[in-house]
This record gives C-alpha cells, structure tokens and sequence, in this order.
C-alpha cells in the first residue's frame, strides 16, 4: 500500500528542525570529551612556502568565491551588520573607548567565524559542493567538539584583550566615561595621556593578535580534514610559523590589509573580503599540510 504524503505544518517542520539541533548538539558534547588531544594521530610534515604560493593561494580563494559569490556574500554580511549593532550599542552605553578594541578585536576569533568557508572549499575540491549550505556541514563534523574548544579559547583571548583595553582607558583618563565621540576623539588625538593610551593599545593589541595568530594560522582547516586534537591543531600550527616565519608575517600582512579595507566602507566591505581570505586560508593550509 503506498505511503500518503503530506505537506508538513510549519509546527512539524520546527520539531524536526529542533530534534536535528539536538542531536547535533549531543554529538558536539560527546565529541569535546576528547578534544583536547586524539591516540594514533600521526606526526605532521609541514612544507615551506614561498611568496609565489601565498599569490597562488590569494588566486584560489578568489576562484573560490567567484565560485559560490552571492553565497557567501549573504553569507558574510552579518559580519558587518553584527560589527555595526556593537558599534551602535558602544556608543548608547558609554562605551566608546570599547569601539576600536572590539572591531580590531574581530581579527582574533575570525578564524573561528571563517569555519564555514573552509567547510566550502574544501568540499568544493571534493567535488560535492553545492551552495551556501555546505557551510552548515560543520555541524555534522567529527570534529565538531574539537572546533567548538577552539573557538572558546579564542573567545576567552579575546576577552583578555577586551579587558586589557579597557584597563588601558582607566589608566590613561580615570574611570568617567567619555562626554561624546568629539570630546573623546579630541582627548585621544591631542593630549599625551591620549597618545601614550594609543601607542600601549596598539603595543597590547598587536601581541594578543600574533598570539592569535599563531596558534589558529591552520588549526580550523587542519580540525576539519584530519582526525587530530586541539593540542596537535595548535602545535602544528606554531611549527608552520616557525618554518615560515617571512612569509606567514607577509600573510598577516595581507590579511589586516584587507580587513582594514573592508572596514572601512561602514564595515561592508567585509563581506567580499572575509570569503576571500576564508577560502584562500583553506589553500594555504594544502600548500603546508599537502595530503
């Protein structure tokens, strides 16, 4: 006898949606048990690269987003719209001194952000992608557990450096709040107290990124395409800057480059830029980690 189909309600397709969440859940908990490290992971060749491969890398995340565009540019346009919501709340709650710190602040979890895209580009060269979706293949991960720790270490990083900042400000004016964005882009740009909080925030700000940096260059791609722990992510990670000191200092490089860039049309142009760099990251994780 055939089976009677029937057009589920929105109420069911909810239930089905939430149980699927659920599960998903269940196994992100499961999976962080054994985060930190896995038995058996065997050791990892990293190779050295060159200039020429980070050009070739930067030609692949391009290839890449041409490939999906529209997908991940609706895709990445939360993160400017999330950046101005912040922005807009800073400046409702006395929170100005809190602005610049929070958006540069971004560099440091945008590894985190950008696992989506990797999860494209790496299908992609599978051969199975199929849109924007492949993004939220993530979820359904092994690694799911062992992202999710990362990504809490690099939130936790972030704090720090959200506190340190803020502790910079107290320091350099007191604890009253700024009057106004005028009072206090005068104080910051004219007043030594103002230039000495400028030149220690960016001092404090530049080490919190190139821990960052250094210890998630490749942590994300390598979580998602092999079974290894967070611990041999991150050591892994530091050996590929310890091999390619120049050139990882030349990516970095490029990389504030082109978020300084994209921030600076209200934020929107992130949303071209992060793709961009999110899948040219996935490459350059295959030129030092070649299978």
């Amino acid at each position: 006898m055939a089976q009677q189909q029937h057009i589920r309600n929105p109420i069911e397709w909810g239930w089905d949606q939430l149980k699927h969440t659920g599960r998903a859940m269940d196994r992100a908990a499961h999976s962080m048990d054994g985060a930190w490290e896995k038995t058996g992971a065997a050791p990892l060749v990293v190779h050295r690269i060159s200039v020429n491969d980070l050009r070739e890398v930067l030609r692949k995340g391009l290839t890449d987003f041409g490939a999906y565009r529209t997908d991940v540019i609706f895709l990445c346009l939360i993160y400017p719209v999330a950046g101005l919501v912040f922005a807009r709340l800073a400046f409702g709650h006395g929170m100005l001194p809190l602005i610049f710190p929070l958006i540069s602040g971004f560099a440091i979890i945008a590894p985190f952000f950008a696992v989506g895209l990797y999860e494209m580009s790496r299908r992609r060269e599978l051969g199975i992608d199929k849109g924007w979706s492949d993004a939220l293949g993530v979820a359904s991960s092994p690694a799911i557990g062992s992202i999710l720790v990362m990504g809490l270490l690099l939130a936790a990083l972030l704090a720090l450096w959200l506190f340190a900042a803020h502790l910079i400000y107290l320091l350099s004016f007191g604890p009253e709040p700024p009057e106004s964005l005028a009072v206090f882009a005068q104080e910051v740009f004219t007043t030594p107290d103002g230039w000495t909080m400028i030149a220690v925030g960016v001092g404090v700000g530049f080490l919190f990124a190139l821990v960052a940096a250094v210890i998630s260059v490749v942590t994300f791609p390598l979580l998602l395409d092999r079974n290894v722990g967070v611990l041999t992510a991150i050591s892994t990670s530091v050996r590929v800057v310890q091999t390619n000191p120049g050139t990882m200092a030349l990516w970095w490089l490029i990389i504030a480059a082109g978020l300084v860039v994209g921030a600076i049309p209200l934020l929107l142009g992130l949303a071209v830029v992060l793709p961009v760099l999110g899948h040219a990251t996935w490459h350059l994780y295959r030129k030092v980690l070649p299978r």
